[in-house]
């Protein structure tokens, strides 16, 4: 029998862990998987893999993967052909289109996205061809708030990274990496770095509600009431600023507006602050001495807050204590990465970006400010149920699972079922996939290369590691890509067909090409685009883009004018990875796309956000709980509980409540537990457990796959809820209308 060794970079998080697969030949000529494990020889996960990353096998043998598309007739999914599917779909869309304009459309791009090559290159030819703007995505759930303020103050998406590798104190805020790795910062291997941190003599301390299982094995764990991260944040600041311990170091030259902060945060002060956030005034100024005299410290905060009514407030606190300590854009501190496919420098030059904008346009009903070309999450129930001009009648999901994910699921539940007509690029009859009238499903993940075209962005250490498909697609199936493409052909009312296709292709290459060759820092600035065209040899697709960006990029071959330099064919001359380097410190002020070139360290449009934030100070919380959410390192999201060596143990799907809460409510452990908030309630069994704070309660997020149609054999028989019954759509972090997914105040009664 033969056998061979496929390497590949695993597609199902941010970690992007390499993973050495062997495969086997059967008898009559097809290769199955006989075992996954980590790459040894992988130049940034050097062999770590989690649980998840071996189930690649099991995710492709999944028999719910559909393998061709599927049309709903009498209520029941069946299979028919690609022509059948397109031609369905335009013949319901372009009417919707026509007699009510673009506008009825909207789109929902889900968390895969990111994870997929061809989704992150071609999503976009989707979105236009759509020419809506009511556009949707994940990131209006989870990380939009660091993005906004990451671009308000640098003026463009330029997130810092915590160099863990190099750092001697890391506080982390509602972040959780043993159970999830990271989270807009990739590094394999996440909990390892943090066990090195330590060996080497560092610190490690942990703010979160929870007692994780990352703040089980930090130096300390404070236990912090949710939602109160920017608070806290907010008198750190303080005590820097009054105590004389602030200094930006190499940075101060370009910062516009630092002179404005101890005025801006003398509110804040440890004893104000202690009461909301329950951390005592003594340790919170302690805290920010101590961040202030470690050699090299770096503030890292995720989910926990940006999931939160002031997650914007929290995000820029996080990089003005990385600044004011001096630990941003240096060594061991909070770092730029430069990814292979990243921009062209600016070389600082004044007035070379134009800032960061939003709010341009408003939704239709609540009058919500887009962000990057989309509107928040929360507000896509109402547009589909308000009538009017503009109401969303179609609705195209790809790759998501908002019924899910998103705030309020019942209300977006009801909302799916009174669309006119609905279609799914997604492998599975999910909760909201079974709304859809027709569902284009993609290949499974080791029937497509990979490359991690946003995510090495924003990773630990400089790294391109590209991976082609380990196994071939079916005859009935489709490359990602094409499936985009076609979509995106009926979409601008042409035929689905090949020419069309090859022809957005070949246009997708054509303006990649022009924006290059247009931009006077790139590698290629006022060359030809047919001479360039010419050396990219028969390449197709994304692998076609995918070489362009890395040629093009600031570690590419430029078209021959840096000959060492990366191409697509290098790195798939390189199965385990390109290591590019530790990350480089004085990324300031080349990276900056702000108009006068430096670091906007108090953006008008966050003003009102600390008023609100102050005003805070005194809340009361009336004796309700308050909602958490929780991750475990073999689940991801909701669309890998159908995998049974991941479900399989004691149910996780838990109601986790402090004991004196437990005690105080009459909640048995173990028992039927009503949890109720302003939206929505649910029965959940209860955990009872001190690994919360008294006063709040915590149940993960992802399960509950039981509504009638969906049709996931595994998800459907485990035991869980789902939690976004109960978050609120008006419970929002109100400068970017993301919504709070933690702190939602809820009751607790026995069942």
């Amino acid at each position: 029998m033969a056998t061979r060794t496929a390497y590949r970079t695993c597609p199902l998080c941010e970690a992007g862990c390499g993973l050495e697969i062997s495969l086997s030949t059967q008898s009559d000529g097809s290769e199955v998987v006989d075992r996954i494990r980590g790459d040894q020889k992988d130049v940034f996960s050097a062999g770590y893999v989690c649980p998840k990353g071996a189930t690649l096998k099991h995710l492709h043998e999944d028999p719910d993967w559909l393998r061709q598309p599927v049309l709903k007739r009498d209520g029941k999914f069946v299979p028919v052909s690609w022509d059948e599917a397109y031609e369905t779909i335009a013949a319901k869309l372009q009417p919707i289109l026509k007699e009510h304009g673009r506008d009825s459309v909207a789109i929902y791009l889900g968390n895969p996205n990111v994870h997929s090559l061809a989704n992150s290159l071609y999503g976009r030819a989707l979105i236009m061809a759509l020419g809506t703007r009511n556009r949707f995505s994940a990131s209006t759930v989870d990380q939009r708030p660091k993005e906004i303020s990451a671009s308000l103050m640098f003026g463009g998406p330029s997130i810092p990274v915590p160099d863990v590798d190099r750092t001697d104190f890391l506080l982390m805020l509602g972040a959780n990496p043993h159970a999830s790795n990271g989270s807009l910062c990739t590094a394999p291997d996440f909990p390892g770095r943090l066990d090195r941190l330590q060996k080497r003599g560092g610190q490690l301390i942990v703010v979160d509600p929870r007692r994780s299982e990352t703040a089980k094995r930090a130096d300390e764990h404070i236990a912090i009431r949710p939602g109160t991260d920017a608070l806290l944040l907010a008198a750190m600041a303080n005590v820097l600023l009054t105590e004389g311990l602030a200094d930006p170091g190499h940075l101060l030259e370009y910062c516009d507006g630092l002179d404005q902060l101890p005025a801006l945060l003398a509110p804040f002060t440890p004893e104000s602050v202690a009461p909301a956030t329950s951390i005592d005034a003594d340790r919170i100024r302690s805290l920010a001495r101590q961040m202030a005299a470690a050699d090299k410290a770096v503030v890292y905060g995720r989910i926990g807050t940006t999931c939160q009514e002031f997650g914007t407030a929290a995000s820029w606190l996080v990089d003005i204590v990385n600044l004011l300590t001096g630990n941003l854009d240096t060594a061991g501190g909070a770092m730029f990465a430069t990814g292979a496919v990243g921009q062209a420098s600016t070389k600082g030059k004044p007035g070379a970006g134009r800032g960061f904008r939003m709010g341009r346009v408003k939704s239709r009903v609540s009058r919500a400010p887009e962000s990057f070309g989309e509107f928040p999450v929360g507000v896509l129930a109402e547009e589909i149920e308000t009538p009017g001009e503009g109401q969303v009648r179609a609705f195209v999901s790809v790759a998501g699972n908002p019924v899910s994910s998103n705030p309020n699921s019942n209300r977006l539940n009801a909302a799916l079922s009174s669309l006119e007509f609905m279609v799914s690029v997604d492998p599975y009859i999910n909760e909201t996939t079974r709304h859809a009238d027709v569902i284009l499903p993609p290949p499974t993940p080791l029937q497509k290369s990979h490359y991690d075209y946003v995510l090495l962005n924003l990773a630990v250490r400089n790294v391109a590691n590209y991976s082609p498909a380990v196994l071939p697609l079916e005859e009935s199936q489709l490359p990602e890509s094409e499936i985009l493409l076609r979509l995106a052909a009926v979409a601008a009312g042409q035929p689905a067909n090949a020419a069309v296709t090859a022809s957005l292709d070949e246009s997708a290459a054509t303006l990649m090409l022009e924006s290059s060759v247009q931009d006077e820092y790139s590698s290629v600035a006022g060359r030809e685009i047919d001479e360039l065209k010419a050396e990219l040899d028969s390449r197709r697709g994304p692998e076609r883009l995918l070489d362009i960006s890395l040629r093009t990029g600031p570690f590419g071959d430029g078209f021959g004018s840096t000959p060492d330099g990366l191409s697509l064919k290098k790195l798939e001359e390189s199965p385990h990875g390109v290591d590019l380097g530790a990350l480089q410190k004085h990324r300031i002020p080349e990276l900056l796309r702000t108009p006068d070139g430096k670091i906007q360290v108090v953006p008008e449009m966050l003003l009102p956000e600390v008023e609100r934030l102050q005003q805070a100070l005194g809340r009361e919380l009336n004796g309700e709980l308050q909602l958490v959410g929780r991750r475990h390192i073999r689940s991801n999201n909701s669309w890998m509980h159908n995998i049974g060596v991941l479900t399989s143990g004691k149910n996780r799907c838990t109601l986790q409540i402090h004991p004196d809460d437990a005690t105080r409510l009459g909640v048995k452990d173990g028992a039927e537990t009503r949890v109720t908030s302003r939206v929505g309630e649910l029965v959940v069994k209860a955990e009872c457990t001190d690994v919360v704070m008294r006063g709040v309660v915590s149940i993960p997020h992802g399960f509950g796959q039981h509504e009638a149609g969906v049709e996931l054999r595994v998800a459907r028989e485990y035991d869980g809820v789902n939690t976004n019954i109960l978050t609120d759509d008006e419970f929002v972090d109100e400068i970017c209308g993301n919504v709070a997914l933690n702190g939602v105040p809820v009751t607790v009664t026995p069942a």
